[in-house]
This record gives structure tokens, C-alpha cells and sequence, in this order.
């Protein structure tokens, strides 16, 4: 993934004007068209070239003696930057997190004059580890013990007979999990076992991080930063000088306020779960989207969850707390600040302490861990108090509550034709459970919203998911209920484009008539010869159950010579059980028609996820 968007160009004109950059008109004009329409990867490959470049003509090969306000040293693909030089950070994450955390390491360890390039597994030149002396790892768990999708290639490699010794490799992991699933930080936990076993020399032991993980990453950040100034004392070379200016692109931490301009029902009256389309004004300076990228809303907890939570615990909602500098009331602590309606495990477990509870202590011991998951999946906090009473400060439980996150949202349009909009498909969740008010807070959230409101909003960029960048490219697109929305935006983005290649959506829901999400479009778009291929499956509509990934099989030998002529694949929606599912029916399909055993169909669709053909975005 690179750097994503969080990396920003140099401003074209402060450089002209800058001493350190003797450029004349026509260069300027030149480095101007150059660098137009760039994205983040082309511009870090294009920054180590000219520092590999600057190392050949300083007279000891070293660094430019030209300074300017701001240093960096990012440059991922520059060659000549000699390894024992420079800090490399390699992360595997599956929402961003892992990101964000490996480039706000990059840019600490820049603004100390430290060379250092932030990279995901995906990007990353295997052959390229023999040479590594300095490696930070940040690498997320998927789901029970797996690697996000883009670090499998990276992950069979370095436990493959081909991963070399790392004798000279100073290394520190940061692990990110969920302590709900027994294998809690797995791929951290792996990666810094076999660098070790490899030869490596940790710098201190694996860090691992809960879902509420901030504080104990920043203290490994701040570990990490002090460690490369000691471990990289030889003289620096190959130092890129750029010139940044501060960029308006919203951010998680600075949020845009969008405004909402259309809320409308796609699913019909009566149906088992409520669909709302939704469309946001989205300046492109701030926020700046492709099809494929998510956007991070920062949502209001409902109050009647907030309002249930101070009851229980027979708290007031305007008794004013203060913590790590901030003060708030308490209603506005758990409205805004504060998860109230996901549970994580240390919290459970501190509730288990202060309850004194053989019940819930039995449920956090190992043996029960399938119990504890259902726990951690159904209930929220106003259960697990009427469940379990304890009683709770308000203070105390402002400090002991995770810190609330944005949500994430598949974007479903393309700025091609929606212009400065962004669209998105949200499912409402609300249910009620042990007779308490329970609901997905960022769905109902967003669902009480009114044309004219503002939120907060973000682009998370998903480089790994995009539509190809050969037009002449045949698709197909796997997205059952709002799994449908980023192929909304695909195939927005490749009639804009103009696209040759063919469109062939597999779409699956509840009921025909009622869940059929964006029908109307779909249609207009086969009629217009947009959407080649469009195939449903509703699972309610007769006595046997049929989902998408029965279609794939019923239309096996037509998915499998697409596939075998160039098409890319792609999947989104659930991660527990429809991606598996499609998984597996995929593996079928090229063991069918392939001719091929499952063990050789299951090595095909890995070498299709390698080039990058078999994308997915599951959650």
C-alpha cells in the first residue's frame, strides 16, 4: 500500500523559489508535467531516483550539502540508499491501522534526519531482506490467526526454505489483534519468532496490541524511534530534500465536516434490514477519493444506549469528568468518546474483577474462548452491567471504557461521475437483546441524519482494491447485500473511462423483491451494455437456500475461462462466512474446469491474489 494518501506533494512553486532548488522555467515547467496526476507510489519511487542520482554526483557518495526547511528520507525503490543506512518499516494491516502507525514512525524518524521508508508487505521486494539491517514490523491479525490478504505472499516467504539468514538484521515487531479470538496477535507473534529464528537480533520483546491499542503503540513508536538513532550511527546518505505544505485533506485525527445531501431508503418497506443510500459533499481537496477506498465516519453513540449505561450504574450523565487533560460531562464522554456499544476483552475482564463473578471469570479462561467471542459479538456494555451488576465511578469507567473509533464505509461511487460527492450503502442495525436498546451506533446514527446535517469525515485509501489499470481488463465482482457498494463505484469509473474490458457483477440477498440493492441501476446498466453479466441469488425466495457462491458454481466453466483470460476477481462483504464460502466455491470452479486437484486449484487463486487479480475487501 505505500504510503497511501497521507504522504503529501511538494508545493511546485515554493521550489522554484527555493535557493536549495536551482531549477529554471523550463525545468520547473518540465518537473510540473512530470509529476502531474501522480499518485503516492509513482512520487516515492520518483524521490528515491533522484537521491540515488545525488549519491553519484556528491564526492564521497553521500548526501547533498543543500538544505532546505523539511528533510525527508523516504525512498522506498531507491537502490543506491545503502541498507546499513537506512531504517525500513514494514506493515501488514487489513483496515489502516498499520499503516497509519508505520507512517507516523517514517515521519519521526524523518524529522530526525533518519533515512526511513514506511512499506506494506504487498510492495515489498522479498530478495530485498538479506540486505535489511534495521526492520520494524507492525502486522495486524485477520480474523482467527490469518494475515490481512496483502501479506500472504510476504508471509509464505519468510517461512519458505527460500527466506535467507538474517544474521545482521536488527529487528521490532508490533503485533495488532483482537483478544477475543485465541490466537491473538498471531501473525506478530510469528513474524518475530522466525526474523529470530532466522538470526535476527530483536530489539526488545514483540509488543501486542489489543483492539484498543493507542497507548501501548505509542509507546512502542516512541521505543522504536530512540533505537534507530542508536542503531543507525553511521552517516547518513542519500537524504531526499523536499519542500511540504500543509494540506487540506481531511484526516482521521482532523476529520471534515461533510454535508449530508440525500438520504434515501433502497430497500422496500418491510424488509428484514433497513438500506440507505447516502450521498455526502465531498470537496476532492478534502476528500479525495478513488473507487475502491473507504471512508471513516466518526459517529454519535444512539443515547439511548448512553442513556441506559447511566442507569444501570445509577451515574449522572452531566457530572463532569476530567481525563488526560481533557474535561467533558460523562453524557459526553460515552456519546462521543467512548465504546459503549462494542465490547472488548480487557474490559470484560475488568468488569469480571470488580463483579467478583464465577460466571463471567469461567467465561474469560481459555476453554471458553467460543463463548467469549459470542459474548464480545452480541452483547454491548448496558448487557454485560444488567448481566453482571458492579459498581462503577463515573471517573473510573471514563478510564476504563476503549476510546471510541470512526467506522468504516465502502465507498459507492466514482468521482467521475458524482463529481464532488461521495455515496455510501449503509445497513441499519437495530435489535434488541436481553430486553435492553441495542444498536449499531454508526448505522443508526447515520440513519437519523437529515439532508442538511454534517459529519465527520475521512478517505482511508485502499490501494490494494482498485479497478485495473487496463481497461481492455474483464471483471468480476463479487458483492452479496451492501458488499455491492465499492462495485457501484467500479463500474461508474470504468463507463467514464471507457473501459473495453467486460463488467459481471454476482450480487446476492434476502428477497427479490425487497433487498435487491440498486436494482434499478444494474439493469439500466445491462440494457446500456455497461454490465455484461448480472447474476442474483436470494437465499429466502424458495425452500432451498441459494447464495452467491452457488451461482459461481452453476456458471463455473464461464468464471473460470474469464479468470483464465486475464480477468481480475473481486470480493467484498462479509469476512466469517461468505468469504470463505465464495473461497471455497472459487477453489471448485478451478479444480472443475481447470482440471485441476483442490491442492493445485487452491495454489492458482493464491498466485491470482499475488498478481494482484484476486482482491478482496471483507470485513
Amino acid at each position: 500500500m505505500g504510503f497511501g494518501g497521507n504522504l503529501q506533494r511538494m508545493s511546485l512553486p515554493s521550489l522554484a523559489n527555493a535557493p536549495a532548488m536551482l531549477l529554471d522555467q523550463p525545468r520547473h515547467q518540465l518537473l510540473e508535467r512530470l509529476t502531474e496526476g501522480l499518485d503516492a507510489a509513482a512520487l516515492n519511487w520518483l524521490s528515491g531516483y533522484a537521491a540515488g542520482l545525488a549519491a553519484q554526483l556528491s564526492p564521497h557518495g553521500g548526501a547533498s550539502t543543500a538544505t532546505s526547511t523539511t528533510s525527508t528520507t523516504f525512498a522506498p525503490t531507491a537502490e543506491r540508499v545503502e541498507h546499513a543506512q537506512r531504517a525500513t518499516i514494514l506493515f501488514a494491516s487489513q483496515t489502516g491501522n498499520g499503516r497509519r502507525l508505520a507512517e507516523r514512525l517514517a515521519r519521526n524518524l524523518e524529522s530526525q534526519g533518519i533515512a526511513a521508508r514506511a512499506v506494506a508487505t504487498a510492495d515489498y521486494a522479498t530478495r530485498e531482506l538479506a540486505q535489511e539491517r534495521l526492520l520494524y514490523v507492525i502486522a495486524s491479525t485477520h480474523g482467527d490467526g490469518d494475515p490481512p490478504d496483502d501479506a500472504r505472499a510476504c508471509n509464505d516467504y519468510l517461512f519458505s526454505r527460500r527466506a535467507p539468514r538474517l544474521d545482521r538484521l536488527s529487528f521490532s515487531v508490533l503485533a495488532l489483534g483482537d483478544s477475543s479470538y485465541p490466537k491473538f496477535c498471531e501473525i506478530g507473534r510469528r513474524f518475530d519468532a522466525q526474523f529470530a529464528a532466522l538470526g535476527g537480533r530483536r530489539l526488545g520483546a514483540c509488543v501486542e496490541c489489543d483492539v484498543d491499542y493507542e497507548k501501548a503503540a505509542a509507546a512502542w513508536l516512541q521505543t522504536a524511534a530512540e533505537s534507530a538513532r542508536s542503531e543507525l550511527h553511521a552517516p547518513r546518505l542519500a537524504i531526499v530534500t523536499t519542500l511540504r505544505t500543509p494540506s487540506a485533506l481531511a484526516t482521521r485525527e482532523q476529520p471534515f465536516e461533510a454535508e449530508l445531501l440525500v438520504a434515501q431508503q433502497v430497500t422496500a418497506r418491510g424488509a428484514e434490514k433497513r438500506v440507505t443510500h447516502l450521498e455526502l459533499a465531498a470537496p476532492a481537496q478534502r476528500l479525495n477519493y478513488e473507487p475502491g477506498d473507504a471512508v471513516g465516519i466518526w459517529h454519535d453513540n444512539p443515547p439511548e444506549c448512553v442513556a441506559r449505561v447511566a442507569q444501570l450504574l445509577n451515574l449522572n450523565l452531566d457530572e463532569r469528568i476530567g481525563f488526560e487533560g481533557r474535561e467533558r460531562t460523562l453524557g459526553q464522554w460515552l456519546t462521543r468518546e467512548r465504546e459503549i456499544t462494542r465490547l472488548i476483552r480487557p474490559f470484560v475482564a475488568t468488569q469480571a474483577l470488580r463483579a467478583q463473578n464465577a460466571e463471567l471469570n469461567a467465561l474469560l479462561l481459555a476453554e471458553n474462548a467460543a463463548a467469549l467471542r459470542a459474548v464480545l459479538k452480541d452483547w454491548q456494555l448496558a448487557d454485560l452491567l444488567k448481566r453482571y451488576p458492579s459498581h462503577w465511578t463515573a471517573d473510573a469507567l471514563v478510564a476504563a471504557l476503549p476510546v471510541l473509533t470512526p467506522r468504516l464505509y465502502s465507498i459507492a461511487s466514482s468521482r467521475r461521475e458524482v463529481g464532488d460527492e461521495l455515496h455510501l450503502t449503509v445497513a441499519a442495525i437495530d435489535y434488541r437483546f436481553s430486553d435492553e436498546p441495542r444498536y449499531g451506533a454508526a448505522s443508526r446514527y447515520l440513519n437519523a441524519l437529515v439532508p442538511g446535517s454534517l459529519l465527520r469525515a475521512y478517505i482511508e485509501p485502499n490501494q490494494r482494491f482498485r479497478v485495473p489499470s487496463d481497461d481492455q481488463r474483464n471483471v468480476i465482482m463479487i458483492g452479496p447485500g451492501t458488499g455491492v457498494a465499492p462495485f457501484r463505484g467500479f463500474v461508474q469509473e470504468r463507463v467514464a473511462r471507457g473501459a473495453s474490458g467486460q463488467n459481471w457483477l454476482f450480487f446476492g440477498g434476502r428477497h427479490l423483491q425487497s433487498d435487491f440493492l440498486y436494482q434499478a441501476e444494474w439493469l439500466d446498466a445491462q440494457r446500456r451494455g455497461q454490465l455484461q453479466r448480472l447474476d442474483v441469488a436470494f437465499s429466502r425466495d424458495q425452500q432451498q437456500k441459494i447464495y452467491v457462491q452457488d451461482r459461481l458454481r452453476e456458471h463455473g466453466a464461464d468464471v473460470y475461462r474469464w479468470l483464465a483470460d486475464g480477468a481480475y476477481l473481486y470480493v467484498c462483504g462479509d469476512a466469517a462466512r461468505m468469504a470463505p464460502d465464495v473461497h471455497a466455491a472459487l477453489r471448485d470452479v478451478v479444480a472443475t474446469h481447470g482440471d485441476r486437484s483442490p491442492e493445485a486449484a487452491e495454489a492458482y487463486l493464491a498466485e491470482l491474489a499475488t498478481e494482484r487479480r484476486y482482491l478482496r475487501d471483507v470485513y
